[in-house]
């Protein structure tokens, strides 16, 4: 699935450029040089920080993520490899046959929608920057709601199914936690038979805990010194309730009430799902925040910029946390549903950190080689918008329609993912990188494309003297020829 995002948006990058250079004249094998040299660093780049963002799961502590990092990375990689080499050949190959049976690629499209957007947000930069950024900060909000839900079982199979109403039956008469029943081992530390006298008292104190059922009768080891109280909850074992049964006051009781002598270990599904969740939470807290301070010096490093990073990587965290809140609406507050799958943040992490670094690196790369043609920030986002846009919003329209059509498979957990993916993909799409980042970026000015403090500095003394050297209501000469000259390398200098 992150395979088949990431690959599309590749290849949509380059056949957008590709058919942009052959509109300009350029033979065909020409138009793919041009156009891998010119889209193929955006590809690059992109594909650089998502392999970051993937193999920082190397640091958690789940094996099911630490391996599924290194893996997703190696895909991308190879992905970038093809998208560089050997579609970049099929083409050239090909040539404009590729567009068969098609002959629209002749003609420019007139792009007005794109350029009537466009327009307008080179006009009222912070008009579409607040609109877009209040709209994923009031779906961000919804995300402190999110609630993890390790009910697989439930979401999966239908109620007519044989295991459905097996448990079903099992619950008229027993409490819920009967299907998958808990386990506390009482355990000798010495070695020596448990005394005989302290287990009924300690199966009454694990039997008074509040959310157990019952407790059955203890089992002994053939050696006696091990016990197995078997404990029965009231909620569904695998439900929140019964997590933090097993999390707080069972655990606390097994190991508190334990006799002198022994300890107590507290096992079984639910406490596995305690674990998960402890074990999810730190790597929240690690993983997360490790990710974006790598992806950030990727993005300073590839846009030569000290200033676009922090702006970029703050609106896919808005795009992220848009997206878990308004799949908690959907399904925990309209739906009634207990939660969202536990797994949900992290395949939102693959896709909407992925997708979107992509979309935000796309148009910044142009918005970028606008400005280094000498239109001014407000032209470049409005030219910007108008050529990558229908790239964006192709790419977008695309993925997120496919990965929609989960939600039709009738099952929750699948709904949920569908519809997670999708939105996230339309939200880093069509809010975060046609509207908020290259409204920001006209905002910010050529700050945006500066390497250091230094040449922002330099910038501001520059504009203050031309100030200064100019009359009142006048432009400052010396400000606008440095800022719009196009950039010049040290060789052409030298030249």
């Amino acid at each position: 699935m992150v395979l088949f995002g990431i690959g599309t948006d590749y290849i949509l990058f380059l056949m957008f450029r590709y058919r942009e250079r052959l509109r300009a004249g350029e033979d065909p094998k020409t138009a793919m040089v041009s156009a891998v040299t010119r889209a193929g660093e955006a590809i690059a780049s992109a594909a650089g920080a998502v392999i970051i963002a993937f193999l920082a799961l190397v640091l958690s502590t789940l094996a099911l993520f630490r391996s599924l990092g290194p893996a997703l990375a190696i895909a991308v990689f190879v992905t970038l490899l093809a998208g560089l080499t050997l579609i970049p050949a099929i083409v050239s190959l090909l040539g404009p046959r590729v567009f068969w049976p098609s002959r629209t690629w002749r003609a420019e499209p007139s792009g007005a929608r794109f350029a009537a957007i466009g327009g307008a947000m080179g006009r009222h930069p912070a008009r579409f920057a607040l609109a877009a950024g209040l709209v994923m900060a009031a779906f961000a909000v919804a995300a402190f709601g999110f609630h993890p839900n390790f009910d697989l079982n439930a979401s999966s199979a239908s109620k007519t199914a044989e295991s459905t109403v097996w448990n079903t039956q099992l619950l008229k008469g027993e409490p819920a936690g009967a299907t998958e029943p808990s386990d506390v081992y009482l355990r000798s530390t010495g070695g020596a038979p448990l005394a005989p006298g302290e287990l009924p008292a300690y199966q009454a104190r694990l039997a008074a805990v509040p959310g157990v059922g019952q407790v059955s009768p203890p089992l002994l080891s053939p050696h006696g010194n091990v016990a197995d109280f078997r404990v029965t909850l009231t909620d569904n074992p695998q439900s929140s309730q019964a997590i933090n049964v097993v999390k707080g006051p069972l655990r606390d009781a097994a190991h508190h009430d334990a006799p002198a002598g022994t300890t107590a270990l507290v096992g079984g599904t639910t406490a596995v799902y305690v674990d998960i969740q402890a074990a999810v939470s730190h790597d929240y807290a690690v993983v997360f925040p490790v990710a974006a301070i790598l992806i950030m010096i990727i993005l300073g490093l590839v846009l030569r910029s000290a200033v676009a990073p922090w702006y970029l990587l703050a609106s896919v965290g808005l795009g992220f946390g848009a997206t878990l809140g308004s799949t908690v609406l959907v399904f925990q507050r309209l739906q009634g549903q207990a939660g969202l799958i536990f797994l949900l943040p992290v395949i939102m992490y693959m896709f909407v950190v992925a997708l979107g670094t992509d979309y935000n690196i796309l148009m910044i790369s142009r918005l970028r080689e606008e400005a280094r043609a000498g239109r001014s920030p407000r032209e470049a986002a409005a030219q910007a918008v108008r050529h990558a846009g229908p790239t964006i919003g192709a790419a977008g329209l695309i993925l997120a329609g496919s990965f929609a059509s989960l939600m039709l498979a009738g099952q929750s957990t699948l709904s949920q993912m569908g519809f997670a993916i999708s939105v996230g993909i339309a939200v880093a799409a069509f809010v975060m990188a046609l509207f908020f980042t290259p409204a920001l970026t006209a905002l910010i000015g050529r700050a945006a494309h500066l390497w250091s403090l230094m040449a922002i500095r330099r910038i501001n003394r520059t504009y203050h003297t031309g100030m200064m050297a100019t009359a009142p209501g006048a432009k400052p000469a010396l400000f606008t020829i440095r800022a719009n000259a196009p950039r010049r390398s040290p060789c052409s200098r030298r030249r």
